[in-house]
């Protein structure tokens, strides 16, 4: 049987899974490789900071998260690539209220940013840090 998430090691295996499948695939591997290059080890203690903070309430990230991703080479493809690895990874880890919720979250960011994306690519307004 499965269980929540519950504790940072948890958050951990979450990020470190999910990214490894991200740094695997034929879609996203080289958009996420040409911008975090050799700073894997700094951009993923920052995911453990931001989920950290979003599924344990635990408030250890600040920062921005839109800003990085404004101007990246991204549309509904990528996005929907990286949903289903990003659920597909929670579900073959994890059960419960917090796996639903990292879920939940993860579609929300993922229309949120699309969207945010679509609007900066289309108007002369740079976004706000």
């Amino acid at each position: 049987m499965k269980k929540d998430i519950k504790t940072i090691d948890d958050i951990k295996l979450m990020v470190d899974n999910f990214y490894g499948k991200i740094r695997e695939d034929d879609l996203l591997a080289d958009i996420f490789n040409d911008v975090i290059e050799d700073r894997w080890s700094q951009h993923l203690e920052k995911m453990y900071r931001f989920w950290q903070t979003v599924l344990l309430e635990e408030h250890t990230y600040y920062g921005s998260p839109f800003i990085p991703h404004a101007k990246l080479p991204i549309d509904g493809i990528h996005f929907d690539k990286w949903l289903t690895i990003f659920n597909d990874t929670v579900d073959n880890l994890f059960e419960g209220e917090k796996a639903t919720r990292a879920k939940w979250q993860g579609q929300r960011m993922a229309e949120m940013f699309q969207s945010k994306i679509e609007y900066y690519r289309n108007s002369s307004s740079i976004p706000i840090v």
